[in-house]
């Protein structure tokens, strides 16, 4: 199989990185990380979450980063908008303030659902139809998260035929495209591809991204697994940020700096420039009062330092 000859990066830290933060981080700062990515040329940015502030306090400024956000031609702007409440908010701003996109999410994992949602997948989707099609309606894309694609913290491994259904329905009201996402970190490269083509069975491979968490240090070679299926668009976190809450002390999502860092040794094109990318993560890190979660970051600021 021929390899992607470019790969296009969604930078989730913003939004999917910093929601699980316990310290409290600024709308100034978190606009200046949206800034700091879209200068190091990243195209698609996941921003924020329209969701209950009782529930992720971090996320309660949401309105004030998008008004606060100084937009470049050709990126595109995404949040997470569970519910119709979440959406109505998302688009109480004025037109030019209005996400690019909207992210809607499911569970491949009947157990994850109930758990995270308490609701079946089938309800969870219902839920999100009435929303997918006000977007669609006002001209803003969709996307969907399929969470657990792999594995599960109560079921354990998910099988392909979980995902194609979640694709499925997903497809069914609308969704544009999905991702394939890893939210524990224990996937394997073929697991992946087998999740991957259960999917690849309902969206065509342009409408498919990667989500990889690095749990296990697998995030790279299930990336590799991914771009052998033709797979070109992946989430990544700028300096690895946030967290996994299953599994105590392990790290979330993969860094952008390491996944950018591999496609540029394959020959693979970004558009990224990987020391702004590194600045930025060096940024967010240091507001954060920690160092950032990436080997490659960690090797050329070593290097530059030297």
């Amino acid at each position: 199989m021929k390899l992607p000859s470019q790969v296009k990066l969604v930078d989730v830290g913003p939004r999917d990185g910093l929601q699980n933060e316990k310290q409290p981080v600024s709308a100034d700062i978190k606009i200046g990380l949206v800034h700091r990515l879209q200068d190091a040329g990243l195209m698609e940015i996941e921003v924020t979450s329209f969701v209950s502030p009782k529930w992720v306090p971090q996320m309660a400024d949401n309105a004030e980063v998008m008004h606060g956000i100084v937009r470049k031609p050709g990126v595109r702007y995404s949040v997470l908008t569970p519910n119709m409440k979440g959406f109505e908010a998302a688009i109480a701003a004025p037109r030019e303030e209005w996400p690019d996109e909207i992210v809607v999410f499911g569970a491949a994992s009947e157990a994850f659902s109930q758990k995270n949602i308490n609701c079946s997948i089938a309800e969870s989707i219902e839920r999100f139809a009435p929303v997918v099609a006000a977007a669609l309606e006002k001209g803003i894309r969709v996307r969907g998260a399929m969470s657990c694609t792999v594995g599960c913290p109560y079921e354990g491994e998910i099988a392909p035929a979980k995902v194609g259904y979640l694709a499925q329905l997903m497809k069914g009201i609308g969704v544009q495209r999905v991702d394939v996402a890893d939210t524990i970190g224990v996937g394997t490269p073929r697991k992946v591809q087998a999740a991957m083509e259960a999917t690849l069975a309902h969206f065509d491979v342009d409408a498919i991204s990667g989500h990889f968490h690095d749990t296990y240090g697998q995030a790279l070679v299930n990336t590799l697994a991914a771009l052998e299926l033709g797979v070109w668009n992946f989430q990544s976190s700028s300096a690895g940020l946030g967290g996994c809450p299953y599994a105590k002390g392990a790290t979330g999502n993969v860094a952008t700096e390491d996944v950018v860092y591999m496609l540029h040794g394959m020959g693979i094109a970004t558009g990224i420039d990987l020391d702004k990318l590194i600045d930025a993560g060096v940024y967010i890190s240091e507001a954060l009062g920690r160092e950032p979660n990436s080997r490659a970051s960690k090797a050329i600021r070593t290097k530059r330092a030297g």
